[in-house]
């Protein structure tokens, strides 16, 4: 079992480091009750699923917040391969480790919800069931992978080239976030900063390892998850409505869920709506007693 310091009273909200393998992640844990794993967007951190968070503790669950590695109060490992999907997987195994959770469910948000796709199928029996916001299954023609290996590949060298700031800027001019205009000025702004805290060489070494491009497909694998899976998507977001039909239709217990008045990001531009059906699908869950003994839960 992985070490990790800091392990008091789950239901005091408290950090930790966990060292998966030579990197040491951020965690947040708070709340009491089933567990749940929170897995953040790329240019994200634990602080961008804040909301989500705190709506889960409000319904009975205990919320447990990864920052990725090159991301927030993560290490940034020097080498891409330490981001590689199955390696980001291995670390939240370690992570459920170091907590003595033997399972728990997972909602993870785009980035988040390719790892939260690729933990379920690596490692089934950690994962009891499933919520992923825009996220897919990757890319399974080698042509259109190789291009978005491409992109991502120019992406991080500008990162690296133009530093943080001029990213962040370019970042959130990016089509798919412009409905997050709804959210406000100071919403807007708290994101921004959120960003700019993050690494140039973090953001850059987590496209090269888990950007799209570099993510094996796991289209067929997912035809076989036993874990329930909940695909949800924002109504203005066209692409991954289309995707999450597709996450829901490949997976035997799998459904979509489309949010009104929402774009990429339905977690942030309709909350309520979201954390509704979250919690809906995740109340629909048979009792879970392998987390009975696990640290901190009741």
């Amino acid at each position: 079992m992985t070490a990790a310091t800091g392990l008091a009273d789950a239901r005091a909200p408290r950090t930790l480091r966990v060292g998966p393998r030579g990197a040491s992640l951020a965690v947040e844990v708070a709340g009491a009750g089933p567990p749940i794993l929170l897995l953040h967007g790329f240019t994200g951190s634990t602080r961008t699923l804040d909301g989500v968070g705190g709506g889960l503790r409000a319904a009975g669950y205990r919320t447990i917040a990864v920052d990725a590695l090159g991301h927030g109060a993560s290490d940034a490992p020097p080498a891409a391969a330490a981001y590689r999907l199955e390696r980001a997987a291995a670390g939240l195994v370690d992570v459920l480790d170091a907590l003595c959770v033997p399972r728990a469910a997972v909602f993870g948000y785009s980035m988040g919800g390719r790892t939260a796709l690729g933990l379920a199928v690596l490692h089934p029996a950690r994962v009891r069931a499933l919520v992923v916001v825009g996220a897919s299954a990757g890319l399974a023609d080698p042509a259109a992978r190789a291009a978005r290996r491409r992109a991502d590949e120019a992406l991080a060298a500008a990162i690296l080239r133009d530093g943080v700031p001029a990213f962040v800027e370019r970042w959130m001019a990016n089509p798919l976030f412009a409905t997050q205009a709804r959210l406000g000025p100071a919403a807007l702004a708290a994101a921004r900063a959120q960003r700019l805290a993050n690494r140039a060489d973090g953001l850059a070494l987590s496209l090269r390892g888990l950007g799209t491009g570099a993510q094996p497909p796991l289209h067929a694998e997912l035809r076989g998850l036993e874990a329930p899976l909940l695909a949800i998507a924002g109504e203005e977001d066209a692409k991954f409505r289309a995707l999450a039909a597709e996450l829901a239709a490949l997976a035997p217990r799998g459904r979509a869920a489309v949010i009104a008045g929402a774009g990429h990001a339905a977690h942030l531009e309709a909350p309520a709506a979201t954390l509704r059906e979250v919690c809906r699908f995740l109340a629909s869950l048979p009792v879970d007693d392998s987390n009975r003994h696990s640290r901190g839960t009741p």
